[in-house]
């Protein structure tokens, strides 16, 4: 609105812009009818509405897509859409790499190159959104876990976060928006003061600060005290349940021992933990826990009185693992970083 006014337009020109922009989809000034040719003009000299090109579209036997975009200046991303019983949901990326080092994840082969502008963010959800139209379906959920720390980028990840849920945007509920940080506590408190209704979820992966800090050096600068209480911070400010999200590798977190240490690690809070299956990465070498461990972690998690659920695997059958098909594509490049 502010840059209309600035320009001699009418600030309700704000309201029609973002109809075109979210509502319609329309990605041509020229195609906006309601808008004036002069404004239009004067939009397309300082705005671009392409953000993104699409590069590559893998598409799962159980309706996953993923996504490979390509930026403006010629880097590289990845986006997830999946089909869930409530509706679609779309992971969504908010850093080119991943500074964070986890040595589980494919999301950080590559160092982080720089932050996702709003805009880019905003891309995904509204090129995804496009391919839903024709069959007149709707993205009703979002997570920001895609590659890169969001609290690393804060400012254009809430300001995405926003327009994703304004009316006049996309609509999306707050409680339909899941932010995924690996626990950079500043952040975390900054977002508690937020008071927004949008859902928190906690990369834990580990219930102690020393298999933690093998798994995720951001435990070195944040251990778990220090990440436990920003989240008890959290929770005094926000009538919200926690997410812990938890990855099951084979013989590195998956025992027994360690489930009741994270049954102790976590009992006194509003939360519940999300059990992830571990998609392999070939460069990694870890493994997936079997089925019996990991529903033998559940069965103890349960019997501790932790609400937790094992998530239904997806996209087994194309380049399951965030940032694997950026990755493979960045190699066939020869970048270096």
């Amino acid at each position: 609105m502010d840059w209309l006014v600035d320009h001699g337009e009418k600030p309700f020109k704000a309201q029609q812009l973002f109809a075109w922009l979210y509502k319609h989809r329309e990605l041509e000034f020229g195609n906006m009818s309601n808008l004036s040719k002069a404004t239009q003009a004067k939009l397309g000299e300082s705005f671009e509405v392409g953000a993104l090109a699409l590069e590559n579209k893998q598409v799962s036997s159980d309706g996953t897509i993923k996504y490979l975009f390509r930026t403006q200046d010629g880097l590289f991303l990845e986006t997830v859409l999946m089909s869930q019983d409530y509706g679609y949901s779309i992971c969504v990326t908010s850093q080119l790499g991943c500074n964070m080092g986890c040595t589980f994840c494919a999301s950080g082969i590559l160092k982080k190159q720089r932050d996702l502008s709003c805009g880019e963010i905003v891309a995904q959800l509204l090129q995804a959104q496009r391919d839903l139209d024709g069959e007149e379906k709707r993205i009703s959920h979002i997570v920001v876990m895609g590659i890169g720390e969001p609290f690393d980028n804060y400012d254009n990840v809430m300001d995405f976060i926003n327009i994703a849920n304004d009316d006049h945007g996309f609509g999306i509920g707050a409680r339909h928006i899941t932010i995924s940080t690996c626990g950079v506590v500043p952040s975390i408190k900054r977002f508690a003061d937020e008071q927004s209704q949008v859902n928190l979820a906690i990369s834990l992966h580990a219930p102690n600060d020393e298999l933690r800090s093998q798994l995720m050096p951001i435990n070195n600068r944040y251990p778990l005290k220090s990440l436990m209480d920003s989240l008890r911070y959290y929770l005094s400010k926000n009538n919200r349940r926690l997410t812990f999200e938890y990855i099951l590798i084979e013989n590195v977190n998956d025992s027994i021992e360690q489930a009741n240490e994270l049954a102790d690690l976590i009992r006194d809070l509003n939360a519940y933990v999300n059990l992830i299956p571990y998609n392999p990465v070939d460069e990694k070498g870890y493994k997936q826990s079997s089925k019996s461990s990991q529903l033998a972690f559940y069965d103890r998690l349960k019997r501790r009185k932790i609400q937790c659920t094992l998530r239904r695997e997806q996209g087994q059958d194309i380049d399951a693992a965030c940032g694997q098909l950026r990755a493979k594509k960045m190699k066939g490049l020869d970048y270096a970083s």
